[in-house]
């Protein structure tokens, strides 16, 4: 299911949906990372900047776009 989803309700993100983040270091340039979600950071069902998440990869970094939300398809 291709969608281009809103990053900062926490109830459109879960485990292993791929998603464009920002990271810390990003933030003047807003250069976005593409990656799998492995964990949910905040804890507010709602954050204006965005939902933070871990990436699989271990990247941390707020949520700008749902791009796929197939857990079952681990594709970028």
């Amino acid at each position: 299911m291709e969608s281009s989803r809103d990053g900062r309700q926490r109830a459109a993100i879960q485990s292993g949906f791929i998603v464009d983040i920002i990271q810390k270091q990003d933030q003047r340039s807003k250069k976005k990372t593409r990656g799998v979600v492995q964990e949910i950071l905040t804890n507010t069902s709602f954050h204006p900047h965005g939902v933070k998440v871990r990436l699989k990869d271990g990247k941390v970094g707020r949520v700008t776009d749902v791009i796929r939300t197939d857990p079952a398809s681990d594709r970028i």
